[in-house]
């Protein structure tokens, strides 16, 4: 699944195509996503793109007269094309383009989600609820202290809920943890406040460099030109159960934690 510094890579990709361009068509091949597609084409048509945002895993375009909320789910992508381009299969949506660009959307598993809103974005019920952005002030020790103080859950659990903070996904979790020496399996109450600090300059370290480098390189992903990202070589823990240890040599323990994979060193990583 695409995670925060994909969709990130994916704004900044498409931005430049998209911002005071004029929408001249929305063409809907396949309206069954994860949620139907609404008929927006009346609404967006004419419109000029005034800003490309992310919230979570969200993309936001912004025009005059709504915004269009768009999810990769498990496997979209968008690519910035000629209009003319052929179609492919999986091709659900090209949002055209004055210029005679499109912004098409690919999705193999079509749990992706194109929306239309009107109300200011912090009002949808899908945005209304989140949590902090990791990269922004707002995301702190002391802000991340407090909002575990007492719970009982697993602490990869808690930085995985987008209540508490947005976008950190489970690759992420993964290797922030690590990079913290902080055990997931840790009851996320009782992690003190020394760790917390190095967990949340890890969490943000980890997801700028990723950023940066242009997204993790996924069977599933790729950047709004096509390229892979850059960023897999990197990784300490995720995918890498049952290899060495990065830091000490010692043989990687893998589990299942609220159903996702949870790599991690018993050694380097502590409760």
């Amino acid at each position: 699944m695409p995670e925060l510094p994909e969709v990130e890579v994916t704004r900044q990709g498409v931005s430049p195509f998209l911002i005071d361009n004029q929408v001249t068509d929305l063409i809907v091949r396949n309206p069954s996503l994860r949620w139907p597609v609404p008929e927006i084409a009346k609404q967006i048509v004419g419109q000029t793109i005034r800003n490309v945002r992310r919230r979570a895993k969200y993309l936001l375009i912004d025009t005059d007269a709504g915004t269009t909320i768009v999810h990769l789910g498990m496997s979209g992508s968008l690519r910035i094309l000629p209009a003319t381009t052929p179609v492919e299969k999986h091709d659900h949506i090209d949002l055209v383009l004055a210029s005679g660009k499109a912004l098409r959307f690919n999705d193999p598993r079509r749990f992706g989600a194109w929306l239309w809103c009107e109300l200011p974005e912090q009002a949808h019920p899908l945005l209304a609820k989140l949590g902090p952005e990791p990269l922004t002030d707002a995301f702190n020790p002391a802000y991340l202290l407090q909002s575990l103080a007492y719970k009982k859950k697993a602490i990869k659990l808690c930085l995985m809920d987008n209540h508490i903070v947005v976008g950190v996904g489970n690759i992420y979790a993964n290797e922030a943890l690590f990079a913290a020496g902080i055990h997931p399996q840790a009851e996320a109450g009782k992690v003190d406040a020394e760790r917390i600090e190095v967990l949340v300059a890890e969490v943000k370290q980890i997801l700028a460099g990723a950023i940066k480098q242009g997204g993790t390189t996924l069977k599933d992903f790729t950047n709004a030109e096509g390229k892979p990202g850059y960023f897999a070589q990197k990784l300490h823990v995720y995918g890498r159960g049952g290899e060495t240890c990065t830091q000490c040599g010692h043989l990687l323990s893998e589990i299942k934690l609220g159903q996702r994979a949870t790599v991690f060193c018993s050694l380097c990583q502590q409760r």
